[in-house]
């Protein structure tokens, strides 16, 4: 057993690809918290997490000042251990986003390091389900494109082999909705899915309003349709549509997912590994959907959830938004519409640390 020698904790901001925009917000930065652990043996870890644009210096100073420090001279193989005594210890700032956020930068570290000491890559010593994942895309769905974008971009995804892609919905009027999603429809034919999603932007009688007036396009899902506090409003919204109810990218424990899956609130759970706390909590909402029979789509971070996914046998889409090129040295590998984990111990994440130390916002070194 290896004890942790150093913790280094970093911050660096990634511009968006593309601009994005949605029903109640556009995403300005990824701010994206990192942390490399280094062992005794000298094996080092890195994980990493993210924010939107805002809250990524309060995610510093809550590793920097509270989670690192306690780090080490601990055993890095005790993974689950760690994620708790760090929970307990914020426990006063939990459930929440910004304490959600640190714990997974810390936890997807201790991962990667576990994986790199058993030569194992992630998708393996996490479960070892499948050996790729189907690809839906999101990069040519957001809400401020105009309806003949939204077919071009659709069209051109369906040509690069993806399965389907997701739109964003929440216009001033439903009928702007249905015209753009049938536009769509009508460009890519039936056997093509379309996601939609609404960012919570709407009440639940509004909710069953637009799921109604959707049902005879056959989407795929209707994501996030109502705040994501509300379980009761899922539930009824569930009872109302025959459309799966997808949510889950703005829940931070697995209380919540349990709530929602017992309550049978929701058709397919969007667990976000950054939201959750990590890869530890991850896995165990997945596991716990597939005790309900519920699939797993999870939201955004698709160079860890590629491996996530073909961890766990209940997977069924990893949302392409492609966003570390531009620190990478190489990117997650796509074929035929599908994504292929790395084979390489670890994350499989190809870090470029010339191009991100030139970036660095914020870096603290604790040993």
């Amino acid at each position: 057993m290896a004890k942790i020698v150093s913790v280094e904790v970093l911050i660096v901001n990634l511009q968006p690809k593309v601009v994005r925009t949605d029903a109640v917000q556009s995403f300005e930065c990824q701010e994206t918290p990192m942390v490399r652990i280094q062992d005794e043996d000298g094996v080092v870890g890195t994980g990493y997490s993210y924010t939107i644009g805002t809250g990524g210096s309060s995610v510093f100073k809550l590793l920097d000042d509270h989670l690192a420090p306690m780090l080490i001279g601990r055993d890095a193989a005790n993974v689950e251990k760690l994620w708790r005594e760090l929970f307990y210890r914020v426990h006063a700032t939990t459930v929440g986003a910004l304490t959600s956020i640190a714990l997974a930068a810390i936890d997807t570290a201790l991962w990667d390091l576990r994986a790199r000491k058993a030569h194992l890559p992630l998708h393996q010593i996490a479960g070892g389900a499948k050996a790729s994942i189907p690809l839906y895309y999101t990069e040519g769905g957001w809400l401020h494109l105009e309806q003949a974008e939204l077919v071009e971009e659709a069209v051109r995804a369906k040509a690069a082999g993806f399965g389907g892609a997701k739109l964003k919905i929440g216009r001033k009027h439903v009928a702007e909705d249905v015209r753009r999603i049938t536009a769509v429809r009508e460009a890519v034919g039936d056997e093509w899915d379309i996601m939609t999603d609404a960012n919570q932007g709407f009440s639940l009688d509004e909710a069953i309003r637009r799921a109604r007036s959707f049902e005879a396009l056959d989407i795929a899902w209707f994501e996030e349709p109502i705040h994501a506090d509300d379980v009761g409003a899922h539930r009824r919204l569930c009872a109302s549509t025959s459309i799966p109810i997808a949510v889950g990218e703005s829940m931070y424990s697995l209380s919540q997912f349990k709530d929602y899956l017992q309550q049978g609130a929701c058709s397919i759970v969007q667990v976000d590994v950054a939201r959750i706390g990590g890869i530890t909590p991850w896995l165990k909402v997945a596991h716990l959907a597939e005790a309900f029979n519920v699939p797993v789509c999870p939201h955004f971070l698709m160079e860890i959830h590629v491996a996530l996914c073909c961890a766990v046998p209940n997977s069924r889409w990893l949302e392409f938004i492609p966003q570390l090129d531009l620190v990478t040295n190489k990117g997650m590998r796509v074929e035929n519409g599908v994504a292929i984990p790395s084979s390489e111990p670890g994350l499989g994440i190809d870090w470029d640390w010339d191009r991100l130390q030139s970036q660095f916002v914020h870096s603290k070194l604790h040993r």
